[in-house]
């Protein structure tokens, strides 16, 4: 039979005092997690987010999430319009090449033509890897061509997947305007933003980052199910009440 080792007059009182500072130290590392302050509060701390695009969309999303307190690397093809955006944009937001935005960013907004998304899998698949992705591409026929026609008919979300291998994709901001985007968070009465998705990580840090631009994220279903559905002229795109997208997805499903 195993003995049990002697402890002194003060030996229960020093062990439990090292394992609450142990668990003390725990809580300290897990507090540094990009992603633990959500758990506590519903809301995320500052993010660190690098957008691979920064037009219209690209930096009006951008935009209201500096304006939130996170921290955005803009990145596009003209890397001295994203140094302007971000001196205009101040405090919170700096530029650089899509690759030091990919690296830079714990989440990434993808913005681009749909016929270059294969492009950014290729540049940056050793980066993207396991990252947060928030996709607003579209596969417009008339711009994309082809490749287009290719992912509607496979539905945008399981092409963005073969795309982005090894990214945690959701798909939103996809039908609607740009121009309202800006003005989102100055709206008293919250407009619904559709999303798909399949990593439930990924849809709670996502959704955080919606709010924070000024929609209210509806989940309506699954990258394979409900993807195909998040592009213009489809019956969710337009602007919406969260329940009126919830009434229009359960007719999809």
């Amino acid at each position: 039979m195993r003995s049990r080792p002697a402890l002194d007059g003060n030996g229960n009182k020093r062990r439990v005092f090292l394992q609450a500072a142990g668990a003390a130290s725990f809580a300290a590392l897990l507090a540094n997690l990009p992603f633990a302050a959500f758990a506590q509060t519903g809301k995320y701390a500052k993010l660190k987010i690098g957008t691979v695009g920064s037009g219209r969309v690209g930096s009006a999303i951008g935009a209201a999430w500096v304006k939130a307190g996170h921290e955005v690397m803009f990145s596009s093809l003209d890397l001295e319009a994203d140094k302007k955006l971000a001196e205009r944009l101040g405090a919170g937001a700096r530029a650089g090449t899509p690759r030091e935005a990919a690296a830079f960013g714990t989440v990434l907004l993808v913005t681009v033509p749909y016929k270059a998304l294969p492009g950014v899998g290729r540049d940056l698949g050793d980066l993207i890897k396991g990252k947060i992705i928030i996709d607003t591409s579209n596969p417009i026929v008339a711009r994309d061509g082809e490749m287009a026609v290719a992912a509607r008919e496979k539905g945008a979300g399981i092409a963005s997947q073969e795309f982005l291998p090894g990214a945690r994709i959701v798909r939103a901001f996809n039908a609607i305007g740009a121009a309202r985007m800006a003005e989102a968070a100055g709206n008293s009465e919250r407009i619904g933003m559709p999303i798909a998705a399949d990593d439930a990580e990924a849809i709670r840090i996502a959704s955080a980052l919606i709010r924070d631009v000024g929609y209210e994220p509806v989940l309506v279903g699954t990258l394979a199910a409900m993807g195909k559905y998040l592009i213009p002229g489809t019956p969710l795109a337009g602007e919406r009440s969260p329940e009126e997208i919830r009434r229009v997805a359960a007719t999809l499903n």
